[in-house]
């Protein structure tokens, strides 16, 4: 191993992973391995990621908090330009922090990667004014297996930074994104899952 720095249980949350890889730079550029199987299963990240994603998005833009239902998906996202601050929150069935988010801000400078697992729900709001936002998946996309938390719900009580110059009104969401579950319809939805 060595290539890359591990933190984890990232926010006291077990499963959790930042993931810093090592950066070789000079006065051309640099290199960095963004994944290797074997220095992520090392570290405790043993998965077969069978799907790439990539979005752009502009600044104000709140992305979640989605997840699959039938079809949960392990990702590990990062940040290839601009700024973004990336929200994890935890849904699994008898965790001891069921319910509980963490949150990261991804950069194309700081080069973090974040890793959650299945069975969150994921969100992220773009504070620079313009940010490309990749992801690996251990799962195909459902899109009839999609459900999503209110950003802004009072029980899980994500504290979003803002946009320089805006507020949560100036905020840019999806049709889809703008009538998600709060929290309390979530817990009664689940049961039929």
């Amino acid at each position: 191993m060595g290539k890359i720095k591990v933190t984890k249980n990232a926010g006291g949350i077990e499963g959790l992973y930042v993931v810093e890889p090592a950066v070789f730079g000079d006065n051309r550029g640099y290199f960095m391995e963004t994944y290797n199987y074997n220095d992520f299963s090392e570290a405790g990240i043993d998965c077969t990621f069978v799907q790439d994603n990539q979005s752009a998005s502009r600044k104000g833009v709140l992305r979640g908090l989605h997840f699959q239902i039938h079809y949960p998906q392990d990702k590990l996202v990062r940040v290839i330009r601009g700024e973004v601050y990336d929200v994890a929150v935890d849904l699994r069935e008898g965790s001891q922090t069921y319910g509980k988010w963490f949150g990261i801000l991804l950069t194309e400078e700081n080069k973090k990667q974040f890793f959650i697992p299945k069975n969150f729900a994921h969100g992220f709001i773009v504070l620079s004014d313009y940010a490309e936002f990749c992801y690996k998946v251990t799962d195909f996309y459902h899109p009839n297996d999609e459900g999503g938390l209110m950003w802004n719900d009072p029980d899980i009580g994500v504290n979003w930074p803002m946009p320089e110059g805006m507020g949560p009104e100036d905020l840019v969401l999806s049709e889809k994104d703008k009538v998600n579950w709060s929290y309390q319809e979530f817990l009664g939805k689940k049961k039929n899952f």
